[in-house]
């Protein structure tokens, strides 16, 4: 058995227990390279969610009393774990998800740095002394978690959207329970084999696999699930935050993106270029921060399109467990199908597309790396999210184009600017309608970052020193003056 074999369960973790489904209440994992099949995930039913649901309410108690050091030990375990089973994380995330191995590992680096972030953040959170009207009173606050916290998360980044809303949860105080994607559960499990071995086993963590809708409609009708965090489409979240209405819950959501990334005429073209390269075709343009529309001054834009083409041509295709792999197959055949029809209907709309033959696609869920040149509005892909090796690419003219097309669209998640003008940096991120604003590089993301949106983007923030505001309740006491005995 190899070692990411030994982190392969298929079984539910639930209470600290493994948990089998039916023989007809299981879902096929699949490589997405090339079909082959990984195994199978329980696909729980209603009455089996609901047990999930019980056993993070009976943990609650005990976990909300545990010494903040208790809980912090037990997280800065599990980043350990995760590190000492780096390759065998990467490579199936790899062999389930698709991406590059080498990006593979990167987001194993990424997703354990969540847990060592919220070690260190579950000792610091604190309330607050307000000055009393009265001097002989006492005010303030104390935080306490807000309760069972539900976690539904997407396929493109297996392990960091699990860590990056478990680790704050548990270190407020909250139980967790996680519905990974179907298509990638195997990491979520695998995580739940090191949560295991950290000592999470009396239902802090608990991941219950299983139809999205379904695990959606049980949480959100429990009012004993006190939030909701999700990550995924806005349609999808729109729904969840109607269903959860009821309950009154605290609502999490990390929703679509439509990045603009814009190079100014005075902007280093080396910079750009291989900034723009890495935000677009990061984990093979599947990212909710990859850049969707390029928009670079006319001044620049022929040289950029060309030499843009240039790297964009070199760049490997193929599974992504070969190590020169760059871009990897997409999710499944319907992701690939989308991004043909996205180019085609911008080729039927007057785009120039640019691009080695799709006949030369390894797999039917390969999309070969194309650029968009001189899209427009009108076209699908400037309004759509891509989720695909797609460049969308237009030349503007000044900086008041450049925001405004920017600022078309109802997200608002991340952006990205290229100039190394100070007043043009600083209008920019003030101009610039989203929750994000790289500047002169695509690199945004870390555990000390307020990761978020806008608009239509989503609500609240992940990551850094406000990440734990989601699972806290804020409660003001008022102590009055007893008269002397």
């Amino acid at each position: 058995m190899s070692d990411h074999q030994a982190l392969m369960h298929e079984a539910a973790f639930i209470g600290g227990r493994w948990i089998q489904a039916g023989p007809d209440e299981k879902s096929a994992v699949r490589d997405p390279a090339n079909g082959d099949l990984l195994g199978h995930v329980p696909a729980l039913s209603a009455e089996q969610m609901d047990s999930a649901i019980e056993a993070a309410v009976g943990a609650f108690d005990t976990w909300r009393h545990t010494a903040p050091l208790t809980r912090a030990d037990k997280l800065y375990a599990w980043y350990t774990g995760m590190q000492d089973n780096r390759e065998a994380l990467a490579r199936l995330m790899t062999l389930e998800q698709g991406k590059p191995i080498n990006e593979a590992r990167g987001e194993v680096d990424y997703a354990s740095s969540f847990f060592r972030w919220f070690a260190e953040e579950a000792r610091r959170f604190r309330g607050k002394t307000i000055p009393p009207e009265d001097p002989t009173m006492a005010v303030g606050t104390v935080e306490e978690p807000v309760g069972v916290a539900a976690i539904i998360t997407p396929w493109n980044f297996p392990l960091a959207m699990i860590t990056r809303k478990v680790g704050a949860a548990l270190a407020a105080g909250c139980t967790t329970l996680v519905n990974p994607a179907t298509e990638t559960a195997f990491c979520a499990l695998a995580l739940a084999d090191l949560a295991e071995k950290a000592g999470l086993t009396n239902g802090e963590f608990n991941v219950a696999p299983g139809p999205g809708k379904r695990f959606g409609e049980r949480v959100c009708a429990d009012d004993r699930v006190r939030a909701l965090s999700f990550t995924g489409s806005t349609e999808v979240g729109r729904k969840l935050i109607e269903q959860s209405a009821a309950t009154v819950k605290n609502n999490a959501m990390e929703l679509g993106g439509n990045a603009p990334l814009i190079v100014c005429e005075d902007a280093d073209l080396e910079t750009a270029l291989a900034g723009a390269v890495a935000a677009k075709f990061q984990t093979s343009g599947q990212d909710c921060v990859a850049a969707n529309r390029l928009y670079v001054h006319r001044s620049l834009y022929d040289e950029f399109v060309d030499r843009f083409v240039e790297k964009m041509n070199a760049m490997t295709v193929g599974h992504g467990l070969e190590e020169d792999t760059e871009i990897g197959p997409l999710i499944h055949a319907e992701a690939a199908e989308k991004a043909r029809s996205l180019v085609e209907d911008a080729r039927d709309k007057g785009a120039r597309i640019i691009g080695r033959d799709q006949a030369d696609a390894p797999g039917e869920n390969f999309f070969m790396p194309t650029v968009v040149a001189e899209f427009t509005p009108n076209m699908r892909l400037a309004s759509e999210e891509q989720f695909a090796p797609i460049a969308a690419i237009a030349p503007f003219d000044d900086d008041d184009q450049a925001i405004a097309a920017a600022n078309d669209t109802i997200y608002g998640l991340a952006s990205y600017v290229f100039t190394p003008n100070d007043a043009r940096i600083r209008r920019y991120i003030r101009g610039l309608d989203y929750g994000m604003v790289g500047v002169n590089t695509m690199d945004i993301t870390g555990p000390h970052v307020p990761f978020g949106g806008v608009k239509q983007s989503g609500l609240g923030r992940e990551g850094g020193h406000v990440g734990m505001t989601e699972y806290l309740e804020t409660k003001y006491y008022c102590l009055g003056n007893l008269p002397e005995v």
